[in-house]
């Protein structure tokens, strides 16, 4: 008779540990490697879980049931199965599928890859609680994707956006240092504006447009920032990309394309300026 009760409650005690190792979330796809012949490793940023790293069992063959639906840009509803060092996706479907409206736009595209990218890193720890800088970018690929504002605008304000929310936020109404209102210069290493006196050699004296273009994506004001100069905007564009990467210690692999098509899309405007 003992021997029936222990043999029921290990069954039931094995049927509790499997639906305890069993969870869901929803999440963006970040990038995906290879494993093996035919899996995949998956990294999402999850609404609840954080940042998860979880494998694709057969994705790579032809007849794969979800493969399509675990690429990069991908909003999707997971089900996970925890494992040792990587958890099993054993389902999937798709929410928003904002790479189809990317892929066909180099410059969106781009400003894309850069955001998944910057969410990657910003995102260190796995299984860590990351909600905020899941909206952001579940936001900011929305935004590319609808296509009403410029794309290094978008990316911009994402930028600063999940620098402020990793606590990176750059000083732009006063004084980094000493809280001076009259503000001359832009220094990376001081955490953003600085005055006369707190200015360190090297600092950037950007004009004073660019400062308030900064102000409007930090706060989500696009009637400002849409009305801004393209000089301004590359100015921007500049010192936000220094700022982040200075901050995450690495470079942003994905910005070399993002400041190509700047750079196309400034000799574009010189020679109509030029050619009218």
């Amino acid at each position: 008779m003992g021997g029936r009760v222990r043999g029921r409650r290990a069954v039931r005690s094995r049927a509790y540990d499997c639906r305890v190792s069993l969870y869901r979330d929803e999440g963006v796809v970040l990038r995906t490697q290879k494993l093996g012949e035919a899996d995949r490793i998956i990294t999402v940023l999850t609404k609840r879980t954080g940042k998860v790293r979880g494998v694709a069992k057969g994705v790579r063959k032809t007849m794969s049931r979800f493969g399509a639906r675990l690429e990069p840009f991908t909003h999707v509803d997971l089900q996970l199965h925890e494992g040792r060092s990587l958890d099993v996706i054993t389902q999937v479907e798709t929410l928003r599928p904002y790479g189809e409206a990317l892929v066909s736009d180099y410059p969106r595209y781009t400003a894309g890859t850069a955001m998944l990218e910057t969410a990657d890193r910003l995102t260190v720890g796995e299984k860590e609680p990351a909600l905020r800088q899941f909206l952001l970018l579940v936001g900011g690929l929305r935004t590319l994707a609808e296509g009403t504002h410029e794309a290094r605008l978008v990316l911009d304000a994402y930028f600063l956006r999940s620098l402020a929310v990793a606590g990176y936020a750059p000083a732009l109404a006063e004084c980094a240092r000493c809280g001076a209102e009259a503000v001359r210069a832009f220094s990376i290493v001081s955490g953003g504006v600085v005055c006369g006196a707190c200015r360190p050699a090297g600092a950037a004296v950007p004009a004073a447009e660019t400062i308030a273009l900064m102000i409007a994506l930090l706060r989500g004001d696009w009637e400002a920032a849409d009305a801004s100069e393209p000089r301004n905007r590359t100015e921007c564009s500049g010192l936000v990309a220094a700022y982040l990467q200075w901050h995450l210690e690495h470079g942003i692999r994905s910005l070399r394309h993002v400041e190509r098509e700047v750079e196309r899309e400034t000799e574009r405007e010189a020679g109509a300026a030029r050619h009218p």
